[in-house]
């Protein structure tokens, strides 16, 4: 009867005391508002004959009372649905608290499947082609590691300009 009683004693002592870690910690772990990030430019660049180069510039904005270590950055594009590119950066940067920084990188495209639908809209007399970038910054902090981002907008294809 004595070691039965010990063993639930020293159970409900250690779930008391899982208890109180858990609620101290919750007290002391930060708010955190999710930073925005948005896509401000995309331009062509040079490239060859199978991959097609973008510089895209992004924007971080950091409402939060503390700064914002983004280690890096992976971004898709997509045009018509389908993806036409990708690019990953390790350039790190820190944003500001209650700040926001620019973020430039390049990704590559699939020139082949990129003219395929560039040829389609142009075919079509159309002015534009629809895109959607979406990725997701690395971020330093114990309790935010990911930062998910999406946008979509169009390519004006008369003078590489883009809207949102």
């Amino acid at each position: 009867m004595l070691p039965r009683l010990s063993q639930t004693l020293l159970r409900l002592m250690v779930l008391g005391v899982a208890l109180s870690l858990a609620w101290g910690c919750s007290l002391v772990a930060p708010k955190f508002t999710r930073p925005n990030v948005t896509v401000i430019g995309i331009e062509m660049r040079g490239g060859n004959l199978l991959q097609q180069n973008f510089a895209v510039k992004l924007n971080v904005q950091n409402p939060n009372d503390r700064s914002l270590p983004v280690r890096g950055l992976h971004v898709e594009m997509r045009v018509g649905g389908e993806q036409i590119a990708s690019g990953v950066s390790d350039r790190a940067v820190t944003v500001p608290a209650f700040g926001e920084s620019e973020f430039d990188m390049t990704i590559n495209a699939n020139l082949a499947l990129a003219l395929l639908k560039l040829a389609d809209k142009a075919n079509q007399r159309a002015g534009s082609i629809e895109y959607e970038l979406s990725g997701e910054a690395s971020i330093d902090l114990p309790f935010l590691r990911k930062l998910p981002f999406h946008q979509s907008g169009s390519l004006n294809l008369k003078n590489g300009a883009v809207t949102y």
